[in-house]
């Protein structure tokens, strides 16, 4: 595996260093005048074949490097009102200056054609008119037909396979990575194009001193001054009825932009999601992460089905979120900005599932019922400048979550009967945080001052009620000092079992960062501390207080725990025209905590370690990139492994850890490596990738499987993960056929060791999974959007092999038959296959529109689900069970919907 890896990093040097050459010099005029603007392009002789090209700048200079294994290349000059140049020169580095006659440019008629694509130094720059089809109505509908461009429902987006740093629009960062609401609402009319910046540092004082290799995006609006936004209303007929409001208005200015956004359905459409952050920025901004609970707690959950959520998600959700961003003071580089949100769900669900362990050689029969409520509100004071002169950022977050789960469960096993029969779930889970993310960097003459502080403070607070509470628990072991609390009786007949839990975490990160540059080469000395401690406390009520013979300490947990970090750090970083480093070279001092005198826990632990990370990146021959990357890091024991008491944290799923075992301390060590190539002058665009990892753990998780129940235990052994995985993605659009092509391919290969009941085997998973695309608008009677999946997997264990399979396609035929008037078919398939068992998903819809172009304004009727289905089937097989599921999902409806622009 380490001498494949070795291969690939020589192919990819070998790629990199096989005939570079660099061809530079002026261009004038012969009044001596410099050209600027001029083309300059490099094309392999006799095939009209363009391999590299450059603009002149202001002062007519120009560079171009470019590959070619050919003796000679011809080198040729355009400029405007300018005689064009052709010449032969050799396949070597050389400074050729260039002197262009006069000629007046004749135009006999204006024709304005636009290029498709541009690549103008790290800035790649997309004509939407160019790839935008009769209904695309959004910003999103266009981006998915861009070569190198992928969006996800949510609207998130990939640029060649990887997420954005930032999202910009006109220049400002509006929404802080939370675009999936202007994605999916911004009208394309109100946009002129879609710029692609590579390699891009957010922080303007940083640039040309601190690399990086991530991309961001910025939409460029045809006004600079722009009222815009989208709307739609719809309901429709079902059982109950159904409806689909969404109201989008947003403005942007030079000095302020706002997006208000209400949506509300029960269609099935997850719009929260929308506004979770995509774009995280990089750490010179400080530390920004969607806010979510501390999860210890869950009711039982009914599985969901690998479709599209519209298939089968039953919701009732309303989202409304407001965002304002504002220059408060006449110097336009402060900026304010507000955001605020609040979501309320309710989902439904049903699953009916049949699983066989085979270890323990027994099935269990499991009908699960859910009604999962979410409110969550988020509020957020931003306070930023961004200059070349200075930073300083500060992000304060508050949040709060009234969550409740609630489940109806009837389980059943093949070998007792005494379980949890009709058992009723309830969760109840409140959290309140608070975050606060201060940086400011200062120039000190040639230095900077990078002072950075986050502060992080959450309660959580979950109570698991389960009734009756009828439990069956082997084998008869008696607790000891030291040992893992177990039960040794049967407890039967309680009306009710109820799991108690709070847990209080606060978090502290400081640094400071001295920043030293020296021509190309900018040194990064840093100095910091982290700090988490957290305040456990549970109990399982009804167990402690039972008159058994089982002591009260072992259903209950009052931890404390502590880790502290200082560390030092050197950050080195090169930037040049053609290469670009980022290292990190860290060293922690690990300290670390645990305290629970009722269950015997008393830890102290420290360890000193050395972390580094970074990459390297190249780029040659004007379209390609070629980049290395790793990282080496340890993570040892949290709070959520060193807990003594028994601890419910499912119904069916109780743990405890061993308070003799050692902290867990994984070491991970992870190296790949990247080509890219994006030509803009034929639209095409790929990319390959290999990835190595390995983790070393000093502890493997067990669960020993009862009737109805687990519980997990930890042994002490040292154990492997070794993971690689190869990909590679190719996307071309083809101007002549309108039509956006793309083929990507992923292979994984995963060995592992793992414990079941107390023996320990090797596991060897491998996946392969193939992905073809294509959006045609050739025609302007038919658009076609096509998309299928197709993937394989093989398992193999102690237990045995299993081989899974598994195809997906998506179809949208869109005809026109008459203008403005448009009818829909789209087409779900989703077949899964394990061993002999074949189940096959279908799904159809039916949709018409009428467009009333004048008003901007579409009028649409849909029949969703045609066939009726109302049933999800599948199979699932791993090395340690075998499982049939059949999942409710959501029957055949109608709805009319009206969908419009804000102006």
């Amino acid at each position: 595996m380490k001498t494949k890896f070795l291969i690939f990093l020589l192919f990819c040097c070998s790629v990199i260093t096989f005939a570079q050459k660099t061809i530079s010099g002026k261009i004038k005029n012969s009044d001596g005048e410099f050209v600027p603007s001029a083309s300059v392009t490099v094309e392999e002789k006799g095939k009209d074949a363009i391999i590299a090209y450059a603009i002149t700048n202001s002062k007519g200079e120009y560079k171009v490097t470019f590959t070619s294994a050919e003796s000679d290349v011809d080198l040729k000059i355009k400029a405007f009102n300018h005689k064009p140049v052709t010449r032969s020169v050799q396949n070597t580095s050389q400074n050729l200056d260039f002197t262009l006659d006069t000629e007046a440019t004749e135009i006999k008629e204006i024709q304005l054609k636009t290029r498709l694509i541009t690549k103008r130094g790290d800035t790649i720059s997309y004509d939407i008119q160019s790839f935008d089809s009769k209904n695309d109505r959004t910003l999103a509908d266009v981006l998915k037909r861009m070569p190198g461009i992928e969006v996800n429902k949510d609207g998130s987006i990939l640029y060649q396979g990887q997420p954005l740093s930032k999202f910009y629009v006109n220049g400002k960062d509006l929404m802080e990575g939370g675009y999936g609401v202007v994605n999916n609402a911004l009208p394309k009319d109100a946009v002129q194009k879609v710029e692609v910046l590579e390699n891009h540092q957010p922080v303007k004082i940083l640039q040309d001193k601190v690399p990086s290799d991530q991309a961001a995006i910025n939409i460029k609006l045809k006004k600079q001054v722009t009222m815009t936004g989208r709307g739609e209303v719809g309901v429709g007929i079902s059982d109950p009825a159904i409806w689909n409001v969404k109201l989008t208005p947003m403005f942007f200015g030079q000095k302020n932009q706002w997006v208000v956004n209400y949506k509300t359905n029960n269609t099935g459409e997850t719009v929260e999601n929308e506004g979770n952050m995509f774009a995280m920025g990089n750490r010179w901004e400080g530390r920004r992460s969607n806010a979510s609970q501390n999860s210890w707690l869950s009711v039982e959950r009914a599985a969901v089905p690998n479709l599209p959520e519209k298939r089968y998600l039953m919701n009732n959700i309303h989202f409304l979120s407001a965002n304002l961003l504002t220059s408060p003071f006449k110097n336009k580089e402060w900026e304010l900005k507000a955001n605020a949100s609040y979501v309320n769900n309710a989902v439904e669900r049903e699953s009916y599932e049949e699983t066989f362990f085979k270890k323990e050689n027994f099935t269990e029969f499991n009908i699960r019922d859910n009604n999962l409520y979410t409110n969550k509100a988020k509020g957020e004071i931003i306070f930023t400048k961004n200059a070349k002169e200075g930073f300083f950022k500060n992000v304060t977050s508050f949040n709060q979550f009234w969550n409740e789960d609630r489940a109806s469960i009837n389980l059943k096993n093949s070998e007792d009967d005494l379980l949890n029969k009709n058992s009723r779930q309830t969760l109840s889970s409140p959290t309140g945080s608070f975050q606060n993310s201060l940086s400011t960097i200062i120039p000190l003459k040639s230095k900077m001052l990078n002072v950075m502080s986050y502060i992080s403070y959450q309660d959580d607070n979950q109570l698991l009620r389960v009734t009756p509470g009828n439990y069956v628990f082997y084998p008869e072991l008696v607790t000891g000092p030291g040992s893992v609390p177990v039960f040794n009786n049967i407890f039967a007949d309680l009306p009710e079992v109820s799991q108690d839990f709070g847990m209080k975490t606060f978090e502290a990160n400081h640094s400071a960062t001295m920043g030293f540059t020296k021509k190309f080469w900018t040194f990064t000395p840093e100095i910091g501390f982290n700090y988490t401690g957290n305040s456990l406390n549970s109990e399982i009520l009804e167990f402690a207080n039972a008159p058994y013979n089982q002591r009260r300490e072992d259903f209950s947990n009052d931890l404390r725990f502590r880790e502290a970090v200082p560390y030092v750090g050197l950050g080195v970083n090169y930037k040049s025209e053609a290469w670009t480093v980022g290292i990190q070279l860290p060293v922690n001092y690990n300290m670390i905590t645990a305290e629970d005198a009722g269950r015997s826990v008393n830890k102290d632990f420290d360890k000193i370690t050395f972390e580094p990370s970074g990459f390297v990146q190249y780029s040659f021959a004007s379209f390609w990139k070629a980049a290395l990357s790793g990282n080496w890091n340890y993570n040892f024991a949290t709070i959520n492994d060193l807990y003594g008491g028994i601890l419910m944290s499912r119904p069916t799923s109780f743990s405890a850890m061993n308070p003799d075992n050692p902290l867990s301390e994984t070491e991970s060590k992870r190296a790949g490596s990247r080509i890219e190539y994006r030509n803009p002058l034929n639209n095409l665009f790929f990319n390959v990738n290999y990835s190595l990892s390995q983790t070393d753990r000093n502890l493997i998780a067990d669960i020993d499987r009862g009737i109805g129940f687990g519980i997990i235990s930890y042994i002490e052994q040292d154990n492997q993960i070794v993971s690689n995985s190869q990909s590679a993605e190719i996307g071309k659009y083809f101007p002549k056929f309108k039509s956006n092509l793309s083929l990507s391919f992923r292979n994984s290969t995963t060995t592992s060791d793992n414990a079941r009941g107390g023996e320990i085997f090797e596991n060897k998973n491998s996946t392969q999974n193939l992905t073809f695309k294509l959006n045609n608008a050739y025609f302007s009677w038919m658009t076609l959007d096509y998309n299928f999946t197709t993937g394989w997997g093989k398992n193999s264990s102690t237990f045995g092999d299993s081989e899974t399979g598994s195809f997906n396609h998506n179809l949208g035929l869109t005809v026109y038959p008459v203008e403005n008037h448009s009818v829909t078919l789209n087409w779900d398939q989703l077949n899964y296959s394990s061993g002999d068992q074949n189940f096959k998903n279908g799904f159809y819809d039916l949709t018409y529109q009428y467009a009333w172009a004048a008003k901007k304004v579409d009028f649409e009727l849909k029949w969703l689900n045609i066939a009726n289905k109302k049933v999800f089937e599948r199979v699932f097989d791993d090395a340690f069970t075998y499982s049939f599921e059949r999942i409710r999902i959501r029957p055949s409806q109608f709805m009319v919907a009206v969908k419009f622009n804000f102006k």
